[in-house]
């Protein structure tokens, strides 16, 4: 009897998925038992010989890590919906199939990106402050004033299903227009919130409103800089729940700190975590999160299961249920 593949799981995997993984019989697994990264030097060390590889966004799956791995690697899946952490011409080169976790984290994304939007808009997180440290005086008329959705313009770069689902948890708000720009138009997808496609100058010129959806790739790298701030309206909000790269976080400084736009809150920067000392966090008109858009216990637990099913799937030599066609 042959033995059953071998496995590494790169972090510790929510209930959901370390049960399917567990209880399927098919593989022999070892797994980084931490919240934290995998060291690298253990990580080339733990997937040699392995024929798949359950990973997370913070793992570089490359040309090094490939070569680690060797020759009997048949499946990456990763934990993650984004996957530019992943080379895969180097992936494609090897035949390697590659698993990964749209959809069941849609929700979840959107509801975070509108709290965001709300908390940056209306300056929440300034206003905890005021409260806490005795700024809370005699009711004053523009004090701690933000900007509100109703009648508004709300703009999404890259729209995929999670731009569409923040889009239909915004118009109950009484927002007045959605637009949207993409590599392409999305009919299909535009119609389901009655968006409308415009240029990239339109979008960041009419929007009050500017919500980042896209994919990073090197298309999308940096495409977020001044060129994109100097056009907005100074009254415009903008809000990034994607990949920390798609943005100039120097030119979105200045922007910020010269009254260029008014707010801007991020669920991803560059590096991860950001140093404390970084200039961002200096500014009122920034609210800062820790990547915790896909944070709820349903959907980790959901995005663990899917991911050990692609890696089951995959090693099985069967379609998986959300494989990445390289």
């Amino acid at each position: 009897m042959s033995a059953l593949p071998k496995v590494y799981v790169t972090r510790k995997v929510p209930p959901d998925g370390l049960d399917i993984l567990r209880k399927s019989g098919q593989v022999q697994f070892d797994m980084w038992d931490s919240d934290d990264p995998v060291p690298r030097v253990e990580l080339l060390k733990k997937v040699k010989g392995c024929d798949g590889i359950l990973c997370v966004l913070t793992e570089k799956i490359d040309a090094q890590l490939l070569e680690a791995a060797g020759p009997n690697l048949k499946v990456v899946s990763t934990m993650s919906v984004g996957f530019d952490h992943l080379s895969l011409d180097e992936l494609k080169k090897r035949g390697i199939r590659v698993g990964y976790t749209p959809d069941v984290l849609t929700d979840c994304v959107a509801e975070l990106t509108v709290a965001l939007l709300l908390t940056t808009s209306r300056r929440l997180i300034e206003a905890t402050h005021e409260a806490k440290t005795g700024g809370w005086g005699t009711w004053r008329t523009l004090w701690l004033c933000g900007h509100e959705l109703a009648n508004s313009t709300v703009g999404i770069l890259g729209l995929g299903r999670i731009g569409v689902a923040i889009a239909e948890r915004l118009k109950p708000f009484k927002v007045k227009k959605f637009i949207y720009t993409d590599v392409v138009p999305r009919p299909e997808l535009a119609n389901m919130i009655e968006a409308e496609y415009v240029s990239f100058d339109e979008l960041a010129k009419q929007s009050d409103f500017l919500a980042i959806c896209c994919a990073l790739t090197p298309e999308t790298h940096g495409i977020c800089n001044w060129n994109l701030f100097s056009k907005m309206k100074k009254n415009a909000i903008f809000i990034n729940t994607s990949r920390g790269g798609v943005v100039n976080q120097e030119d979105l400084y200045e922007a910020l700190s010269t009254g260029l736009i008014a707010g801007a809150g991020l669920d991803v920067t560059t590096p991860e975590p950001l140093p404390t000392h970084h200039p961002l966090f200096t500014l009122k008109n920034c609210v800062i999160l820790p990547h915790i858009a896909s944070a709820s216990y349903t959907t980790r637990n959901a995005m663990s299961a899917l991911a050990a099913n692609n890696l089951l799937a995959g090693l099985r030599g069967e379609p998986m249920p959300q494989e990445l066609k390289l």
